[in-house]
C-alpha cells in the first residue's frame, strides 16, 4: 500500500497573509519565501500560495502555483517546522527552471528562513539598523532645543 501524499494545511485569510508578511523572507530566482514561527507550540505547519498579476495571466499563475505545490509536497516534509506559517510569493521564473532546482531552491529558502528566525529571536530588542542597514538614532533621550529669544 502507498502512503498518501503528504499535504499542509493551506492559508487563505488576508489577515494570515499579513501577519506572515511581517516575519522573515528570502529571495529566490522563482519565488520569495516568507515565513512567521511564533505561532503555539505543537501546531503544524501552514503555507499560503501568491502570484501577482503582474507575473502573467490567470493560466500561467495557475501553473507556477501548481509548480510550487508539488514541489512543496517533496520538500515540506522535511524542510518545515511545526508552529509556523509559511507564504511563497511566486515568480515567472518559477515555469522556466527544472523541477529539480525548484526543490533544492525551496530546501535552501526553509534553511535561510529558518536561520533567520533564530537570530531575529535572540536580538533582545529588535534590530538595530532600517531596512536600509543604516543605523537608527536613538531618539529616547533627546531634549527639544530651547528657540533662540
Amino acid at each position: 500500500m502507498v502512503a498518501p501524499p503528504f499535504s499542509m494545511p493551506v492559508l487563505k485569510k488576508r489577515s494570515e497573509f499579513l501577519a506572515v508578511a511581517k516575519g522573515v523572507r528570502t529571495a529566490r530566482r522563482a519565488f520569495v519565501l516568507q515565513a512567521l514561527c511564533d505561532r503555539g507550540s505543537g501546531d503544524v505547519p501552514r503555507i499560503g500560495y501568491t502570484v501577482t498579476k503582474k507575473t502573467g495571466n490567470a493560466v500561467e499563475r495557475n501553473r507556477i502555483k501548481r509548480r510550487l505545490r508539488a514541489a512543496i509536497r517533496d520538500v515540506a516534509p522535511i524542510a518545515t517546522r511545526p508552529a509556523c506559517d509559511y507564504v511563497l510569493i511566486g515568480r515567472r521564473a518559477a515555469l522556466d527552471i527544472s523541477f529539480s532546482v525548484l526543490k533544492k531552491d525551496l530546501a535552501a529558502g526553509f534553511a535561510c528562513v529558518h536561520k533567520d528566525a533564530r537570530t531575529l529571536a535572540q536580538e533582545p530588542t529588535g534590530p538595530k539598523s532600517d531596512h536600509r542597514g543604516h543605523e537608527r538614532r536613538d531618539t529616547s533621550n533627546t531634549t527639544p532645543k530651547a528657540k533662540p529669544d
